[in-house]
């Protein structure tokens, strides 16, 4: 689809087949649907979805309460991603998706209406555990120009200095030493391939563990 206009006559087909007299670009709307007195339906039609379509389509919801968005369906690599997050948000802010084929073909992924969200207590339990195992603040509140610290590179640094310190150990006694529980599968899932495996139990730092001794230097604290 390369106009707007292009969307136009498939949700129009769709409304009228539910009983809506439809007519185009009636004041700012894109679209407008009156069914006998019921709040009429608002529809803005946009070739993408961008955050200025969110603002137009949440300035409608002062006129009536059944406002849309009408998108071309995504496709390619990315397309089930986008579609979800899209859905996620207009339900969040009480508006309709509708997404159009190319065939023409009309799919009303959600109506508008009141947002219930439901909060997840595992999610929050898992958020509270990074808090608590965070040592300090090194991420102020974003991205550091290093990347973001979370408290499994906090506890994979701590292991990494006590190898710098102290040479090849065994996985327990990097755990007295540290204090970090997870320190033998730390080390021997070596996701940043700071340690290596040299003896029975027994690891060492690598090179980029010694790098990352001082590029991470700034993130963590011992315990």
């Amino acid at each position: 689809m390369e106009r707007e206009s292009d969307l136009y006559a498939p949700v129009k087909a769709l409304l009228v087949g539910q009983g809506y007299e439809v007519k185009g670009e009636v004041g700012a709307a894109d679209l407008v649907a009156v069914r006998g007195d019921e709040p009429p339906v608002i529809v803005e039609l946009k070739l993408r979805i961008t955050l200025s379509l969110f603002h137009q389509a949440c300035t409608r919801l002062a006129v009536s309460d059944l406002v849309y968005i009408a998108v071309p369906r995504p496709t390619g690599r990315t397309a089930r991603r986008a579609l979800k997050d899209n859905l996620s948000l207009c339900r969040r802010l009480g508006l309709g998706f509708i997404t159009v084929r190319a065939d023409g073909t009309v799919e009303v992924m959600c109506d508008p209406g009141p947002y219930a969200p439901r909060q997840s207590k595992a999610k929050a339990a898992k958020l509270l555990r990074e808090f608590s195992r965070l040592r300090g603040d090194p991420n102020d509140g974003g991205a550091t120009r290093h990347g973001i610290v979370t408290g499994y590179r906090q506890d994979a640094l701590a292991c990494a200095a006590h190898l710098a310190e102290a040479g090849p150990c065994r996985g327990r006694d990097v755990v007295a030493a540290t204090g970090v529980s997870l320190a033998t599968r730390i080390m021997r899932d070596n996701h940043y391939g700071w340690f290596e495996k040299v003896g029975t139990g027994v690891y060492a730092l690598t090179k980029d563990g010694h790098a990352a001794l001082t590029h991470w230097a700034y993130s963590w604290e011992p315990r």
